[in-house]
């Protein structure tokens, strides 16, 4: 298989053009030319991921680290990235990856990912830090090994995909962490994200759940107007309880000076408290706020006796209060967490 130029899925030929069904952009490229995300190119008429195997980043991360903290907690994932994205954040911690409009880096097969979790002993694989959608051929090669070898999948996804690309993806996901940025407001995500709005995200997590898909959600609040609006947030809360389910995991993520917003302060810690009581007010049963290490909604409490069950301290776990079988210790109540990914 060739190295530098792989073709990719998810393409057809339209009046000319090529149409890009991969991600909720829909880009129609030109000979010659490169799609937003700015790693897949038509070349002689056919579409390529310039980016299949060229890996930015490999390394060993905590899963609590996605976040996900309902899904097989305490383990260790290999996370996996590569440039370009198909978000434009002008607050992206990642930017000098997600924003790179070039790839450099050298091929690293499918089967070496998969070695190089098993080496170190981690329990899944982690598809994060740029948007995995636009790696997604090579994400699928690796998911599908990674479950020959015991090996659990997760994405930590803007979730701005198509249905059609999900039907393969979902095949091999087990969990994923789905980010909205300022509760999805439509304002916010064309003026700060450049994405017209994000009805194509509720859409994918409709099919992720569909699919069997372990889904927990973030939210980043970031202090401007647009990301401030208090019906984009309820809407988001209702959705996740009505759609998703009340003991969905829901993170507030609190938002830091970063890239082109520099200008912007940390979010307020109390403005994240009143959007957690308000989302618990509404009946989410595990809201979390992120980012804000030793803060009490760290922690998992069991939503039918109020005991502490999980105690975090940032990424890491210092007590844990759930029995094999995912009850409280205390009461005995069933918990949403998958605590065996294969059950």
């Amino acid at each position: 298989m060739a190295t530098t130029y792989v073709e990719a899925r998810f393409w057809r030929r339209e009046d000319g053009r090529v149409h890009c069904y991969l991600c909720a952009r829909h880009c129609r490229i030109p000979e010659g030319s490169i799609g937003f995300c700015g790693v897949r190119k038509v070349i002689n008429g056919k579409l390529y991921a310039l980016n299949y195997g060229r890996l930015v980043t490999i390394n060993i991360d905590p899963i609590e680290k996605k976040p996900l903290s309902h899904f097989m907690p305490g383990t260790y994932v290999t996370s996996i990235a590569t440039a370009g994205c198909n978000y434009a954040c002008l607050y992206c911690q990642n930017w000098d990856i997600s924003q790179r409009r070039r790839v450099e880096e050298p091929y690293t097969p499918p089967e070496y990912v998969v070695e190089y979790t098993l080496r170190y002993n981690a329990h899944g694989i982690s598809y994060t830090y740029n948007e995995p959608t636009i790696f997604a051929e090579y994400a699928i090669d690796v998911m599908k090994l990674a479950h020959k070898n015991n090996l659990f999948n997760t994405w930590v996804t803007n979730g701005y995909m198509t249905g059609e690309a999900l039907d393969e993806i979902g095949r091999y996901l087990d969990a994923a962490t789905v980010d909205f940025k300022g509760h999805g407001n439509r304002d916010f995500y064309r003026k700060y994200i450049w994405v017209k709005d994000a009805e194509d995200i509720f859409n994918s997590l409709k099919i992720m759940k569909d699919k069997g898909v372990f889904i927990e959600v973030t939210d980043l609040v970031v202090p401007v107007k647009e990301g401030l609006d208090e019906s984009s947030f309820m809407r988001l809360v209702r959705f996740v309880h009505d759609e998703l389910g009340p003991e969905t995991p829901f993170h507030l993520l609190r938002f830091h000076p970063d890239y082109k917003m520099m200008d912007v302060p940390h979010t307020p810690v109390e403005l994240l408290e009143r959007y957690a009581y308000r989302a618990r007010e509404y009946g989410l049963k595990h809201v979390y706020i992120g980012n804000v290490w030793g803060h009490p909604l760290e922690d998992t409490y069991c939503p039918n006796c109020g005991e502490k069950v999980v105690d975090r301290y940032g990424f890491y776990i210092e007590s844990f209060n759930i029995d094999k079988s995912g009850r409280c210790k205390y009461c005995g109540y069933k918990l949403n967490f998958v605590l065996n990914w294969k059950a």
